[in-house]
């Protein structure tokens, strides 16, 4: 199984980014699906999840209402459309695949797969 992210890049504060999650190897439907990030110093975070279905969401509060994650399992994609960006969400950001088992458990430890990561730099 294989995750790839792409979409990151540079962007002005109050700009807005679109991350695209790619699997490969097996069906998306298998798996919840998160975004994280980490930024330089710091630990990874989680910053967004979408359940295996799609019909249920969770996002870390910095991000609520500014973030948006989706998926289309047909397409083995998610993505996470990110408005009003701010210079504090600058990180590597990563795509994560979590067992449906687990539930919504958006622990970085917790999760199955990862992709490599795709950098996000939002300048002030």
């Amino acid at each position: 199984v294989q995750l790839q992210a792409s979409g990151g890049g540079t962007v002005q504060a109050g700009g807005s980014l679109r991350l695209s999650c790619a699997i490969s190897g097996r069906s998306l439907s298998m798996y919840n699906m998160g975004w994280f990030r980490q930024a330089p110093g710091k630990e990874r975070e989680f910053v967004a999840g979408v359940s295996w279905s799609g019909g249920a969401t969770d996002y870390a509060d910095s991000v609520k209402g500014r973030f948006t994650i989706s998926r289309d399992n047909d397409e083995n994609t998610a993505a996470l459309q990110m408005n009003s960006l701010e210079p504090e969400d600058t990180a590597v950001y990563y795509c994560a695949a979590g067992l449906r088992s687990i539930g919504f458990n958006w622990r970085p430890s917790a999760m199955y797969y990862w992709g490599k990561g795709t950098q996000v730099t939002v300048s002030s």
